[in-house]
């Protein structure tokens, strides 16, 4: 498959939550099936930086480096040919930038919105706070980590790898019909969390059907470091 993008993908803060899986029939994809672990469906808020973005190999002025979030599930697929291809379904990816937007929901059917954005990274030697923030309307959004340091790998068969360790998005064209591409980086490490706030009025950015995770607490919060990252494809399933 051909590189479509190349970038770094940093210090992602991922709050995952349990939800009911029936909440998440009409966004399911076809030809996928929901991926649980330990018997229990996620859906995680991840915000994260795009660093030294390209695109086929350019680099675009002002969409190198910015700022994305994104509410997303976990499916698999199992290929006839290749065998089990787990991945992630995103409800929406909100940016700042206009571009991107028009490129990713014409090019791979996904669900990106612009808004206004900002973040904040506070480096020092022995922690990390790593914030950001988004607005609707009048109403500025936001995740908000605390971490202590080193970063460190995490466990096979471990909640962070579960949720890390997705390596394909599909989108859903229609009922009967999936996009398909690839994300391709090396295992991502973590630092340790000591703290976290989120505040972000859910039903408003995402639909009534996720109105309830304001209320909810996260099962978990982390924050990887990241990597590079190459997007490749896409193709229908």
């Amino acid at each position: 498959m051909q590189n479509f993008l190349k970038a770094e993908w940093r210090k992602l803060a991922l709050a995952n939550y349990a939800i009911q899986p029936s909440l998440l029939s009409k966004y399911l994809p076809a030809k996928t099936e929901l991926d649980l672990w330990n018997g229990t469906c996620y859906v995680s808020l991840v915000g994260f930086m795009f660093l030294n973005t390209t695109v086929k190999g350019f680099k675009v002025p002002y969409h190198i480096n910015f700022e994305e979030v994104n509410l997303r599930f976990y499916v698999k697929y199992h290929d006839p040919v290749e065998g089990l291809k787990r991945g992630v379904v995103f409800i929406k990816e909100i940016v700042p930038r206009p571009a991107l937007t028009f490129v990713a929901n014409a090019v791979y059917g996904e669900h990106y919105q612009t808004l206004p954005m900002t973040h904040v990274w506070e480096d020092s030697h022995a922690s990390l706070n790593v914030e950001y923030r988004w607005k609707q309307k009048l109403k500025w959004n936001s995740i908000e980590v605390k971490a202590g340091k080193p970063s460190q790998d995490f466990l096979l068969g471990s909640e962070e790898e579960f949720i890390t360790e997705h390596y394909w998005g599909y989108p859903k064209i229609n009922p009967s019909k999936t996009s398909a591409y690839e994300v391709a980086h090396p295992r991502w490490e973590v630092y340790p969390v000591k703290d976290y706030h989120i505040d972000v009025d859910f039903g408003n950015l995402y639909g009534t059907e996720f109105h309830l995770l304001k209320y909810e607490k996260p099962l978990s919060v982390f924050l990887a470091e990241g990597s590079e990252v190459i997007v490749r494809g896409g193709f229908i399933l």
